[in-house]
């Protein structure tokens, strides 16, 4: 155990409402990579939304999506993310997302063990990530920080 878990918030813009036939096949896929997520190594935990299922509309935008979760380290957010079923649905994503561009989408950050982050955290580090790039703050999976130095 840690002192440190690592928190996570992505987001996508949807190509449709979630009840449009077009992105049934992501809806579907919701509560799977939930459950998958949720039996991961390393997993800790996930902000569930009304429907308990990990994703959460932007209330200035509901076609804007966010997820937000904590993990014990990068390697299992990393696992979960591109080593497990969940890859299949991200190779999917074109079919249900607008693109993102040079925008980032997702940001990493590290916290206190039991410590659960917020949503606004969550997009004021997304923001502070696209501001200034990655810092030990707000950072990627492909510019990782590492964990603050235990507190003696």
């Amino acid at each position: 155990m840690t002192d440190f878990h690592l928190a996570q918030i992505n987001t996508a813009r949807l190509r449709a409402p979630l009840e449009d036939p077009s992105m049934a096949g992501f809806v579907a896929g919701l509560e799977l990579m939930n459950q998958l997520a949720d039996r991961s190594a390393g997993f800790v935990w996930r902000l569930a939304g009304e429907n308990g299922d990990g994703t959460i509309a932007a209330p200035t935008d509901p076609l804007r999506i966010y997820t937000l979760s904590v993990w014990e380290s990068p390697e299992h957010l990393r696992a979960y993310a591109y080593q497990s079923d969940h890859l299949d649905y991200l190779r999917r994503r074109r079919e249900w997302f607008h693109p993102n561009g040079h925008q980032a989408a997702l940001v990493l950050w590290w916290l206190p063990a039991g410590q659960r982050p917020t949503l606004r955290q969550g997009i004021s580090r997304l923001g502070r990530l696209r501001a200034e790039g990655p810092t030990a703050d707000a950072f990627t999976l492909r510019d990782p920080f590492p964990a603050p130095a235990p507190v003696a």
